[in-house]
């Protein structure tokens, strides 16, 4: 039996196993967060081609269904809007995403710190963010809604008398 202070060494081997289990699972939801983004990119694209394409098919075809000019430019309003709400939907996932992995990043570090010794790895600083990819993803998403709105206040609202 170990004195008072002391850890057993089946204790240490215990705890040693359980940390690298912890880390290996750290490990696996950091990577899962990174695959995430890439997803809800698709998911992006995806539904935004498709209500986009929608609106100059509205606008083509608005005088041959006999839909009112006002209706045209109502649904093609809805379309964009429908697009500015999954763009906010997804730029809000990829926001939590990061932080989630910030906060997996300094978990992985206060282990490595515990079981192989201080500073082992660096801490993610928040201020490198130019050097993430989500950074450039919500910048995508961010240009290209706004785009799809001048293109359809400058073009396709104008024309629908």
């Amino acid at each position: 039996m170990a004195a008072p202070g002391e850890t057993r060494p089946e204790a240490a081997s215990i705890h040693n196993e359980f940390a690298l289990e912890r880390y290996r699972y750290i490990l696996q939801q950091i990577h899962a967060v990174n695959e995430n983004a890439h997803r809800f990119l698709a998911l992006y694209q995806t539904l935004a081609t498709a209500l986009v394409s929608a609106a100059p098919a509205l606008f083509v075809g608005y005088r041959k269904w006999d839909v009112p000019p006002a209706t045209a430019r109502g649904g093609v309003v809805g379309l964009l809007t429908l697009v500015t709400v999954v763009a906010a939907f997804t730029a809000t996932l990829i926001v939590v995403g990061a932080l989630s992995w910030l906060d997996l990043r300094n978990e992985e570090c206060d282990l490595a710190d515990e079981i192989v010794g201080p500073d082992f790895r660096k801490r993610p600083r928040p201020g490198n963010f130019l050097r993430w990819y989500e950074t450039y993803v919500l910048l995508f998403i961010l240009v290209s809604v706004i785009t799809m709105w001048v293109l359809a206040a400058l073009l396709l609202l104008p024309a629908m008398r």
